[in-house]
């Protein structure tokens, strides 16, 4: 029955629209189809969020207005790849995706210029590229990008939405995925809404969460945690000419959409689709997690923020079911499995998530040179949807935070509190015979946390080394990178570089004498790449030439290993060592062809005894290859040596 109700709306809303406007085009057929699949589920979200007003029948109709506007502004080759992607639908499963993520600036000076660098990431190897934030922001108040003033223009320092275009046409003929920002939990404080706000325009003002007095405000900080405690302490901001509160969770010139009113949703999936129609093929929603806010909650995970991305996603499937989402967002293990949403099989919130504990628990282990960390910690990590995948990085454009689970860090053998204490020292180089040279982020002196910046080739090593030119310094470093990119290579889902990592790009510290950047320590891993540099990648006996030669060899490795494809088929080994982490790999089409990995994070060499896997079947009916070095390794008595910081793929033959 309630079915039949939210149809007959449908039914209503269709007759109000004008169908004579959109009677010469003749694909509506797919839209009409993909609308009446997924109507009872948008229909029951929109109502469970949204059905206590008043206006809700014309909220209602006003999305499915936007709906069909947004299809019938969506180019034909894009309906084309559509189509291919529905029959295909776990295309973006498959091993040969490798990702890279980059700001533009700092990558190649601007969009006109990217375009040109298209042939690097052929040579490399990458597919699949994430440009961040592009989109119009204040100077000196743009957080990296992330404090937008308009959702549909480029920022002209940057380039404009005709070299995006350029971009995506470019990457289309290469099949290279082009993944873009929406930045779905706030506005700048000098987008035109926040701007009709101040000047009193109740409308905008019901955009976001504004409050004449401190009374509300104060009750919803008695459980909200800061994110920026150094710079950006507390989660409301005065602002002088309104003469009101508002709601600024992250920076004060950041200010938080209300997602309580249906007009800031539909502006936002209209956002969404609209960059999906410039050629996005991924969506990263930033901020997910904080989108829905209640007073005595930390105003995060919230049960609504995921009927939002559910309601996202449902609308993004009638409009564009080619494209996907990545959910940004960097909480519990147990939290971020939500993400991925409810269903057993199907994502019906966002086909793609950060994986961010992995990231975390890998630096552990290079500090502490064991995995015990990362094995109780992936153990804890919740198994995830079967058309879902993570994206594993080792570095990325934010700061390392340390939210270990205290159980597992107990269970490894630690004390939570200092055990983060002896890692925030290790990598910002206070600990003595460190080899990093990181910095602390937003510390909370509060708490004693802080979060740690640095690049990976400085917070591996690579830095110090090369400055002492001691040569086997270098060769340590050298392996500890690959080491960590092995891992997220092999580990099941989507690996993803962070620019300048393939060539081993130390710190920038001239962030330190700009104005605008000093008080974020972020900006240290936020490099402009020198080509000149780059072109050292094709001189032998160059830090650079090992590092992409390695890369690009791993890469192309992994993506003729099936087994490597993300369908839930990786089986974690315990190896009676602590030293080495070790995972087997599974053809989902033909289990018995299987890799196995296992990694030395250990300065000494370590053994692998075989034996333990004979319950495994690996081992036993034939010869071992190394996938990566192509070599038979060398057993000694049914045991494996590894090298210290080196890591074998093993395949039967």
């Amino acid at each position: 029955m309630y079915e039949q109700i939210s149809h007959s709306l449908l039914n209503e809303i269709l007759d109000e629209l004008q169908p004579n406007a959109y009677e010469r085009r003749r694909d509506l057929q797919h839209f009409y189809t993909r609308l009446g699949a997924n109507f009872y589920a948008i229909h029951n979200l929109f109502e469970r969020l949204y059905g206590q007003r008043d206006d809700f029948e014309l909220q209602m109709q006003r999305l499915v207005e936007t709906l069909v506007r947004k299809y019938m502004h969506r180019p034909r080759e894009l309906k084309d790849l559509d189509i291919a992607r529905e029959k295909d639908h776990n295309w973006f499963l498959s091993q040969k995706w490798v990702g890279m993520a980059l700001y533009s600036a700092g990558f190649a000076g601007n969009l006109r210029n990217m375009a040109a660098k298209t042939p690097y990431f052929q040579e490399l190897g990458i597919n699949l590229v994430h440009i961040m934030p592009i989109l119009k922001c204040p100077v000196g108040k743009s957080d990296g990008g992330y404090a937008v003033s308009n959702f549909r223009e480029i920022d002209e320092r940057i380039g404009t939405l005709e070299d995006l275009q350029t971009i995506a046409e470019e990457f289309g003929k290469r099949d290279i995925l082009l993944v873009l920002d929406v930045v779905v939990n706030h506005t700048s404080d000098e987008h035109e809404w926040a701007q009709k706000a101040i000047a009193g325009d109740k409308k905008y003002q019901d955009y976001y969460y504004i409050f004449d007095s401190r009374e509300i405000p104060d009750m919803y900080e008695q459980s909200m945690p800061e994110i920026f405690p150094e710079s950006s302490p507390g989660n409301f901001t005065w602002n002088e000419t309104m003469q009101k509160w508002v709601m600024t969770v992250f920076h004060n010139y950041q200010w938080d959409l209300n997602y309580s009113n249906p007009a800031v949703f539909i502006e936002m999936i209209d956002v969404i689709l609209f960059w999906i129609n410039q050629g996005a093929d991924i969506i990263r929603l930033d901020a997910v997690a904080f989108l829905w806010k209640k007073i005595g909650t930390t105003c995060q995970n919230e049960r609504e923020a995921h009927l939002l991305l559910q309601l996202m996603k449902d609308c993004c499937q009638v409009v564009a079911p080619g494209a996907l989402f990545i959910a940004e967002a960097i909480v519990a293990p147990v939290e971020i499995i939500k993400y991925f949403g409810e269903d057993a099989i199907i994502a019906k919130e966002c086909e793609i998530a950060y994986n961010a504990t992995f990231m975390a628990l890998l630096w552990d282990a290079i500090a502490t040179q064991n995995c015990k960390l990362l094995t109780q910690g992936l153990k804890s990590l919740p198994g995830k949807l079967e058309r879902a995948t993570w994206l594993n990085y080792v570095r990325c454009h934010d700061d390392i935070g340390l939210g270990y689970d205290d159980n597992d860090i107990r269970a490894a053998g630690y004390d939570p509190f200092a055990h983060r204490q002896f890692l925030i020292d290790f990598y910002t180089g206070s600990y003595p015979g460190s080899f990093a040279s990181g910095v602390p982020f937003m510390r909370n002196d509060k708490t004693g946390d802080a979060r740690i910046s640095g690049s990976l080739a400085s917070l591996a090593g690579l830095e110090k080394a090369a400055q002492s030119g001691n040569e086997q310094e270098i060769r340590i470093a050298i392996d500890k990178i690959l080491l960590l990119h092995n891992l997220i290579m092999a580990f099941g889902g989507i690996p993803l570089l962070y620019y300048g990592d393939e060539i081993g790009t130390f710190n920038d510290y001239s962030y330190r004498d700009d104005h605008d950047k000093l008080g974020d320590s972020r900006w240290i891993h936020r490099p402009t790449i020198d080509w000149q540099r780059v072109e050292l990648r094709k001189k032998q006996g160059t830090i650079e030439y090992t590092l992409f030669a390695a890369l690009k060899k791993m890469i192309a490795i992994r993506k003729e290993t099936t087994a490597f494809a993300d369908f839930n088929n990786r089986h974690l080994i315990d190896t009676n060592n602590e030293h080495l982490f070790a995972f087997m790999r599974f053809d989902h089409n033909r289990s018995s062809k299987s890799v196995l990995v296992v990694s030395n994070f250990s300065a000494e060499p370590q053994a692998l005894d075989l034996q333990t896997l004979a319950h495994e079947g690996f081992g036993t009916s034939g010869q071992l290859i190394d996938l990566y070095s192509g070599q038979q390794p060398v057993i000694e008595e049914g045991r494996l040596p590894i090298q210290p910081f080196h890591f074998y793929w093993l395949s039967e033959y």
